[in-house]
């Protein structure tokens, strides 16, 4: 390591945590929500790839109307070509958002009508991340009521 390079690294430990530390987007409960709403315009859309652009690569989707983990972009657009066959739209029934540093958790409970006339309500987490640009999805977990 050059010497330069060495004072730089030990300056920086030098450095109060709170000052290396991100900074946080200032976001409101109010910003998490639509987030919902721009991933149901997605799906409304009837385009799989635009609803999977929502998600990080990496992200976990554990969905409504499948059994099977969905972990890679390929997974995740497979499940959306089929599910948004039915044409889905969904509402949110209740909601609670919790916010942190660049991160945020909405859960509650929502209900999908399909184009034929059914319906499903579930359950659902969506965890959310700031990437500097826009909230991209890290996880999003969502299963069927089991009382009807």
């Amino acid at each position: 390591m050059q010497r330069s390079t060495l004072i730089l690294s030990l300056a920086l430990c030098a450095i109060p945590y709170a000052a290396q530390a991100e900074t946080c987007k200032p976001t409101t409960e109010s910003e998490i929500a639509d987030q919902f709403e721009r991933w149901n315009d997605m799906l409304k859309t009837g385009n799989p790839d635009k609803v999977v652009s929502m998600y990080e690569d990496d992200a976990v989707l554990l969905p409504t109307m499948s059994n099977t983990p969905r972990l890679t972009r390929d997974a995740k657009r497979d499940y959306f070509v089929h599910f948004m066959e039915k044409h889905p739209v969904g509402s949110i029934n209740s909601r609670a958002v919790r916010i942190g540093c660049n991160d945020a958790i909405a859960s509650g409970l929502y209900t999908f009508k399909f184009e034929d006339g059914r319906s499903v309500a579930a359950r659902y987490t969506y965890t959310y991340a700031w990437n500097g640009q826009d909230w991209r999805i890290t996880s999003h977990h969502s299963s069927a009521m089991p009382e009807h």
